[in-house]
C-alpha cells in the first residue's frame, strides 16, 4: 500500500511554507530595565518569583548561582548582568522564567514578565548587524507591537551552556589546584 505525498499546496491554493509564515507562534515577553525581550512559549516551563542563588565559586559573572527546584539544582543566568549591563539588584519583584535551552533547563531572572504575544514570522525583521558579540548575535529577531519593540531571543546562542560549563570547570579547577598544592607543602 503506498502512501500519498502530502500536497505542496492546500485546497486554498496556500504553500505550506505561505501558511508557515502566517501561522502565529506565541512568546512570552518580560523586561530588563526598560527593555523587552521574547522567546519562544514553547521553551517556558515555569515562572516564578526570586528567591536566593547559592553562589558558586569564581562562576562567570552573569550566573547567580542554583536554585534547588523540587530537586533539580536549576543554574540561574542573570539577563541584564549578561547583556552587559550590570547585576541586577534581586527583589521580590523579580521573576525567575524557567526555560529549556537544548537538552538543560536554566533559570533567567528577569525584571518583570509582561506578555504573552502571537507573533507569526512574517512580522519578525532580522536584527541590524553589529560587530560580533554584540548583542544582536543572541536575537532571532525584532517584532514592533503597537508603539514597542520586542527583541525575540535565541536562547541557545545566549547561553552557549558548553562554554559556561568549561568556565565553571576551569573556575574550580584554578581553585583546587592551590589547594592540592597546599596539602601537599604541610605534608
Amino acid at each position: 500500500m503506498a502512501l500519498e505525498a502530502n500536497p505542496p499546496h492546500s485546497e486554498d491554493g496556500a504553500s505550506r511554507q505561505e501558511q508557515g509564515s502566517t501561522q502565529a507562534r506565541q512568546y512570552v515577553t518580560f523586561t530588563i530595565n526598560s527593555e523587552e525581550y521574547g522567546v519562544d512559549i514553547m521553551d517556558v516551563r515555569e515562572i516564578k518569583g526570586w528567591t536566593h542563588a547559592t553562589r558558586l565559586p569564581n562562576a562567570p559573572s552573569y550566573v547567580r548561582g542554583v536554585i534547588n527546584l523540587r530537586g533539580l539544582m536549576l543554574p540561574i543566568f542573570d539577563l541584564r548582568s549578561r547583556f552587559g549591563q550590570g547585576e541586577t539588584d534581586a527583589s521580590k519583584t523579580h521573576v525567575i522564567v524557567i526555560v529549556a535551552v537544548g537538552s538543560r533547563t536554566i533559570g533567567i531572572l528577569v525584571d518583570a514578565v509582561s506578555d504573552i504575544l502571537s507573533i507569526t514570522q512574517d512580522q519578525i525583521r532580522p536584527a541590524p548587524e553589529f560587530e560580533q558579540g554584540h548583542e544582536a548575535a543572541y536575537l532571532h529577531g525584532l517584532v514592533s507591537v503597537s508603539e514597542r519593540m520586542v527583541a525575540l531571543l535565541a536562547l541557545d546562542r545566549l547561553f552557549d551552556l558548553a562554554g559556561v560549563r568549561e568556565g565553571i570547570l576551569d573556575a574550580a579547577v584554578a581553585e583546587a589546584v592551590p589547594q592540592a598544592a597546599a596539602q601537599q607543602a604541610i605534608a
